[in-house]
């Protein structure tokens, strides 16, 4: 099994653990989340260690160690991005299963388990977004829209579209139900990687929102913005981010 295909795998047997949490009706909201959280990542480090023994391994719901830092491999991985929408049982959550390779999100997959029939993006199966000829749209945090993003959005004319977790909010850009996703409010690695991943082999600019390039596998974790839109929109928006911040 390829790395893409074991990510794809992955995140779609781990969205049917989270869906068969959630049907179950023991747990409801935060407890719903940490129940979710606590038993897709059981799943997710013990395939991965049976998979892929010798590669690194970074988790938000594990400790983290520094042995990762000695691998040029390393798997990524957030078992349920958007807690609040999945205890809430919304559909804008997702599972991230990401691999970096020297830093750079080579491989990923993102399953959105709560929209209808599911849906699984990853990075070894492409398909082109339907033309768009509007204003841009720009998909934020459906409860903490990012300032820049606000302010962008005016300057370009465009729209806001709320919404909930990190990965649900890429492949928004990746399937063409928007063009920009601006963020600038703190992130970690695990919710950008596997995105990144997917939309860097959809043709998406992926950077951070200085134009910098987003670099995984790092002491610390912390990753605090990103810029995932069509490629027609990056000058615009990184020269309109710049401006902001004179």
């Amino acid at each position: 099994m390829s790395d893409a295909e074991l990510a794809a795998h992955l995140a779609i047997c781990a969205g049917r653990i989270l869906l068969e949490v959630r049907d179950s009706d023991v747990f409801e909201g935060k407890s719903l989340g940490k129940a979710g959280d606590k038993v897709a990542n059981q799943f997710l480090i013990q395939a991965l260690r049976e998979q892929r023994p010798e590669d690194g391994l970074l988790s938000e719901e594990s400790k983290d160690t520094d042995h990762r830092l000695e691998k040029s491999r390393v798997w990524i991985v957030d078992p349920v991005d958007g807690t609040r929408e999945y205890g809430e049982a919304r559909s804008d959550w997702a599972v991230h299963i990401g691999l970096a390779i020297d830093g750079v999100a080579e491989v990923g997959a993102v399953s959105l388990p709560g929209r209808d029939g599911g849906l699984v993006l990853r990075s070894d199966q492409t398909t082109p977004a339907p033309a768009y000829t509007g204003p841009p749209r720009l998909v934020v945090s459906r409860t903490r829209p990012a300032e820049e993003s606000v302010a962008v959005a005016q300057k370009l004319g465009g729209e806001l579209v709320p919404m909930g977790s990190a990965g649900a909010k890429a492949m928004a850009v990746v399937c063409g139900e928007a063009e920009i996703y601006l963020h600038s409010g703190g992130q970690f690695e695990w919710d950008s990687c596997a995105p990144v991943a997917v939309a860097r082999s959809h043709g998406l600019h992926c950077s951070r929102i200085d134009g910098s390039p987003l670099i995984y596998n790092q002491s610390n974790t912390y990753l605090p913005d990103l810029l995932i839109c069509r490629p027609e929109w990056a000058k615009q928006v990184l020269q309109l981010v710049a401006e902001l911040k004179r």
